[in-house]
């Protein structure tokens, strides 16, 4: 299983949103998604987030709040377990980004964009006061087909 990490950085009601165009063979190519990525040997899901988020951004997160974690489970891909974030205090000077180009995207804004299907479950929940949540979401292709909230099937 692939553990990897998704951070939204929050500021002024807009989130810093990553349109990924820049690698080549992206599962993620053209779709817009926070910043993150696989964890490194000894990483825990906070020393992931914070490395990615400086990587890809240049910010140095303060205030990281761990929101939920998301199964992924595929007929493309290997299944992956990706632990969300939400950033509202962070520091630093924006740099470009190697995967993509960087936005700051208002959040009424975000389901206009194109998103994976189950990227729109989980950031309406990071939008509300919802407590720490598991949600499974099951692709066929580029489909969502199963979305499982706290062990609760939502389609």
């Amino acid at each position: 299983m692939i553990q990897t990490t998704l951070c939204y950085l929050e500021r002024n009601g807009k989130y810093l949103m990553l349109h990924r165009v820049k690698k080549k063979n992206d599962l993620n190519q053209d779709k817009w998604i926070g910043v993150g990525g696989k964890f490194e040997e000894g990483e825990s899901p906070e020393d992931c987030a914070r490395r990615e988020i400086l990587e890809e951004t240049g910010l140095t997160v303060r205030e990281l709040g761990y929101r939920g974690i998301v199964t992924f489970v595929s007929d493309r891909y290997p299944s992956e377990h990706m632990h969300l974030f939400l950033a509202r205090g962070f520091s630093g000077e924006e740099t470009v980004c190697d995967e993509g180009d960087l936005a700051w995207i208002a959040k009424e804004e975000l389901q206009a964009l194109n998103l994976w299907e189950g990227d729109k479950i989980f950031l309406r929940l990071l939008d509300t006061d919802c407590p720490f949540f598991s949600l499974k979401l099951q692709y066929e292709g580029d489909r969502l087909v199963l979305a499982v909230l706290n062990g609760e099937k939502l389609r």
